[in-house]
């Protein structure tokens, strides 16, 4: 599950991806863009969403609203894209659960995550990490994994929706360590968070992003992140990995159009997503929580959505998760 060399490479092309002067498609666009977020309000990839919707309406000369469209572990809002008409006026904005764990692990399945969408840019990949409640008694891994032994089936987890890289990253966990905990799925990572921090629920899997100003003051600890390595914002959390031994999970988000979107319309979107991820500001925000940004043309997405549905596969199927 190793991505840095894949990440390298992209963050290497970057300059050749965004050229010196933008050559929109002509006439596009000429209208409000919709940008379909599929979980709530407040977690990473409405966020991540945010921003770049931002500064791609500053690049665009018209502006691209987020809408929320929560439920199914993303499903109900990438289904929406996928019967938008393709003129490159409703956008999603995908993860991983989008277009790998959910279509390995649905026995139903809403669309085709390859055939259905046309690939825009994968925007970031984004470390997850394990967050309790200030008042949980375990202060680290170990303690946590003492205290799941002592008191089996007694804690739950909670995580951003079923079949999600939050939801896949408690179970590995629980796998690799022999534990029980039950999971607690929401509807998105916000509705979570309020839950952790009224500790409705002790602990969670998030995404670092929605959990890092929770992080910093103190509202939230953190137990660990689920990179294989520690990561350059929080460099005191340790990782999963030094305690489990070949744990690591991480999550992205990348843009994607129904398919059938005119190739020009596409290259607007990517040139445009290109240049956001390069504003000072879109930057900084993402190296608070070690995002790496990586920008991508829509053939290397494509190619990313392959090896992620072929990595994830071996993973669903020991876990034993299939949701209806």
């Amino acid at each position: 599950m190793n991505f840095r060399k894949q990440i390298f490479g992209f963050a290497a092309l970057m300059a050749l991806l965004v050229p010196t002067s933008a050559s929109w498609a002509a006439g596009f666009p000429e209208r409000t863009i919709k940008m379909v977020v599929p979980f709530a309000a407040g977690g990473s990839t409405d966020l991540v969403a945010r921003l770049v919707a931002d500064k791609m309406s500053n690049l665009l000369g018209q502006q691209i609203i987020v809408e929320n469209v929560g439920g199914a572990g993303g499903n109900i809002g990438a289904a929406q894209v996928v019967r938008a008409e393709p003129d490159g006026y409703t956008i999603l904005m995908g993860t991983v659960a989008t277009h790998a764990l959910n279509p390995l692990i649905l026995k139903t399945k809403p669309y085709d995550p390859e055939k259905d969408f046309a690939p825009v840019s994968l925007l970031v990949i984004v470390p997850n990490v394990l967050v309790v409640n200030p008042q949980f008694p375990a202060k680290d891994i170990n303690e946590l994994i003492a205290l799941l032994k002592k008191n089996p089936d007694k804690y739950v987890y909670a995580s951003s929706g079923n079949g999600t890289p939050l939801h896949l990253s408690g179970e590995l966990f629980k796998t690799m360590t022999g534990l029980t905990m039950e999971h607690v799925p929401y509807k998105g990572s916000g509705p979570a968070l309020t839950d952790l921090l009224g500790n409705q629920v002790p602990m969670m899997f998030d995404n670092l992003p929605s959990s890092s100003g929770h992080i910093k003051s103190g509202s939230l600890r953190a137990l660990g992140v689920t990179t294989k390595e520690r990561v350059a914002s929080f460099p005191d959390v340790p990782a999963i990995a030094e305690t489990v031994p070949g744990y690591e999970t991480y999550s992205w988000n990348a843009l994607f159009a129904p398919a059938g979107t005119p190739p020009e319309v596409i290259s607007t979107l990517q040139q445009a997503a290109a240049k956001a991820l390069q504003d000072p500001e879109v930057v900084d925000r993402m190296g608070e929580f070690s995002a790496t940004i990586v920008g991508s043309t829509p053939e290397q997405l494509s190619e990313h959505v392959k090896a992620e549905l072929a990595k994830w596969a071996p993973i669903v199927k020991s876990s034993g998760i299939q949701l209806d």
